[in-house]
């Protein structure tokens, strides 16, 4: 028998199917679960979540489009619980929320941490509420790596680079800096924290100058940032979801509708943020501009 004469291929061949015929149910099981949330009728009260460092802004900005082109949903929660992350994904976002307030209203609900990009994705509401305690703020752009230059010299390893141009290596960590190279980099870095400035006063209809004095990279509790008018409510998710279903005109109990994945997708996560990393490592070794909070 085949099981016999090939026991290690039969015994890969059954597990295979084992892992494939899981693999069916929990998409079919997913599949049902998202048609149900599809064949709800009535008006609700759209919720995605924003958990963790900001790296991929895909499958939110697919979560808000959904939701602004579904009329049974009358209104957004954006649920923020992330210190920041990458600047490109969470000016995305940014974006995606403000062509969405001009259809629907949007309200911002901070967790335990909305910081940095965190504040930039929940500026571009119509409205943020934060528990008192909520660590947010960190209005800034870092850029940062490790210089090891010292330490090959001691255990006597000499890097060799070949280059196109005299900045294509900037941010090495085999070298030190030289002064024109830092100049750069804070130019880029001070450029990049103007537009964040920029699009805080615009989303929360501030004055520049008022933004810009709390604008230094301080972190804020969600009760000092409300005195700053950072934030517009103090209260939590379930309070967010009221004013949202309020500004959004449903009559009677919020129902919370919560975007799901159109697919598994931490496989698609995992190679995206890997394959991010070594990009940038291949742009400029070690240097990227994120807006994170680094405690």
């Amino acid at each position: 028998m085949f099981s016999r004469r090939h026991p290690y291929l039969f015994f890969l061949l059954a597990s295979f199917a084992v892992f494939t015929g899981l693999a069916l149910g929990i998409m079919a099981m997913a599949g049902w679960m998202g048609r149900a949330a599809g064949d709800f009728r009535g008006e609700a009260v759209g919720v995605i979540e924003i958990e963790g460092a900001i790296a991929d802004a895909r499958d939110t900005i697919a979560h808000i489009r959904r939701f602004r082109e579904d009329e049974d949903i009358k209104a957004i929660v954006v649920r923020i619980d992330s210190p920041g992350g990458a600047v490109g994904p969470s000016q995305e976002i940014y974006r995606e929320i403000r062509k969405t307030i001009g259809t629907k209203k949007v309200v911002a609900s901070m967790g335990a941490v909305a910081a940095s990009g965190g504040y930039y994705v929940a500026c571009a509401a119509d409205g943020i509420v934060a528990n008192p305690g909520t660590i947010t703020g960190s209005i800034g752009v870092i850029m940062g790596y490790t210089n090891f230059s010292r330490l090959l010299d001691k255990i006597g390893l000499v890097p060799v680079v070949i280059k196109s141009g005299p900045y294509k290596d900037t941010g090495s960590p085999t070298r030190e800096m030289r002064n024109d190279e830092r100049e750069i980099l804070q130019s880029i870095t001070s450029g990049i924290h103007e537009q964040f400035v920029t699009a805080i006063a615009e989303g929360r209809k501030m004055d520049r100058a008022q933004v810009a004095q709390s604008a230094d990279g301080r972190i804020f509790t969600g009760e000092g940032a409300k005195a700053l008018g950072l934030v517009d409510r103090l209260g939590n998710f379930e309070d967010a979801l009221a004013w949202a279903g309020e500004l959004g005109g449903v009559d009677g109990a919020v129902v919370p509708v919560y975007a799901r994945d159109e697919k598994l997708s931490l496989l698609r996560y995992l190679m995206s943020t890997s394959l991010s990393g070594l990009i940038s490592k291949a742009i400029h070794p070690g240097i990227y501009a994120e807006y994170r909070y680094q405690p």
